[in-house]
């Protein structure tokens, strides 16, 4: 039986979206995460040897970002995103086989790796053959559910790794977690791939580089679509990360700060399914996104309260959401030869973002505070809304 020519772009993104879900859960549901900082504690690591290994991490990802997302442009970005997992799995077969600290800094770098290798060429992969099916509107209403496929794969993680560890410990949570990264990269080569790759127009990764760096320079819609992914992303993506201790300001048992925390990620998730029906959200629409959530953010910290937990809760769902549509006014500015690789930059500048994020807390926080410094933290989101509103406003003109 013939397809209709209708049904089959239907079929075509059907196919490419379930595969990218299930490859967006997959790649989060890894056992080890709640529990792999006490591996190392318990492998004898001092504070400073697990510090350096987190350091480890986050330098690899920051020195292959930008090369990996252009060898995406420049090959198969489908063979990046099975290669990367199976880094990763590597990696994490080491922990647990050989717990040393050389050992733990080597998968460090695999997972580093692995993560690089993913970034840029994802989104990219998606958005060009969503654009070959003539659905790229649905760009935003994908990529949200691909992230809250991957929070949910984190949360059914969490959930799993104490009943899986009471039973087999470390090699139990290690071998469910490598098998996890197989999946992913099973279901990664399930994903489709219909381009012309720059190495078959006689490119190579660093000539797709400088001409994806030109296009930063020569085009302002470019550069500032760019920008806007890490001002949107690094804080409260850092902030993410102090949550626990704001939370536990407010005066609620240990025991209750994971339901809590749970609460959070339950408004990041809904951020996710929401870019569908606000994905047409304009400039000024973004910034009025921007600032309510971080007033919501600088009134539920300070609040020290349950409903101020929930006001938090709505402020993640906001810069969530927020977010995805940054990233989707990249996609819709960059040429489809150098995606992976403006994309991969965007990433390297929430990174940096964040890193300096991090610095500004520890600063602050010596002196104030979390919930002060979540409120101090939430007027870079208003400087973003700001210009967004100044810049909607030049190019309305009078």
């Amino acid at each position: 039986m013939t397809l209709s020519p209708a049904r089959v772009p239907a079929t075509g993104v059907r196919r490419l979206t379930r595969t990218l879900y299930g490859y967006a859960f997959l790649d989060d549901f890894v056992l080890l995460y709640p529990v792999y900082a006490l591996l190392f504690a318990d492998a004898g690591m001092s504070l400073w040897q697990i510090s350096s290994l987190f350091a480890l991490w986050s330098i690899t990802s920051v020195v292959l970002e930008v090369p990996s997302g252009a060898w995406a442009d420049a090959r198969s970005r489908r063979r990046l995103l099975w290669t990367g997992p199976l880094l990763t799995a590597a990696g994490f077969a080491l922990w647990v086989a050989v717990p040393t600290y050389g050992a733990f800094a080597a998968g460090f770098v695999l997972w580093g790796a692995g993560g690089a290798l993913g970034s840029g060429a994802l989104e990219a992969l998606v958005y060009d053959e969503l654009d070959r099916l003539g659905a790229a509107d649905r760009y935003a209403r994908v990529m949200g559910r691909a992230r809250a496929a991957r929070l949910l794969g984190t949360v059914a993680s969490i959930g799993l790794a104490g009943p899986v560890f009471a039973q087999g410990g470390y090699p139990a949570v290690g071998a469910a977690s490598f098998l996890a990264c197989v999946l992913t990269a099973f279901t990664a080569t399930r994903l489709p791939e219909h381009r012309l790759r720059a190495d078959d127009a006689g490119d190579n990764w660093a000539t797709t580089l400088r001409t994806g760096f030109a296009e930063v320079r020569g085009d302002r819609s470019v550069r500032g679509a760019l920008l806007l992914v890490p001002a949107v992303a690094a804080v409260w993506g850092a902030l993410d990360e102090y949550t626990p201790l704001l939370v536990r300001d407010i005066g609620v048992a240990e025991a209750t700060v994971p339901y809590l925390i749970m609460l959070i990620w339950a408004g990041v998730t809904l951020g996710s399914l929401l870019t569908g029906p606000v994905e047409r959200l304009g400039t000024r629409g973004l910034a009025v996104l921007l600032a309510g959530a971080a007033l919501a953010l600088a009134v539920g910290a300070t609040a020290r309260s349950l409903a101020g937990v929930v006001l938090v809760s709505l402020a993640f769902a906001g810069f969530q959401l927020a977010e995805v549509l940054a990233d989707v006014r990249l996609q819709h500015r960059i040429d489809e030869s150098r995606r992976a690789t403006l994309t991969s930059v965007a990433s390297l500048g929430t990174e940096l973002a964040t890193v300096a994020t991090f610095g500004v807390y520890a600063l602050l926080g010596t002196g104030l505070a979390h919930s002060t410094v979540f409120a101090v933290l939430a007027v870079p989101y208003l400087v973003t809304a700001l210009a967004l509103a100044r810049a909607r406003a030049a190019t309305a003109g009078p």
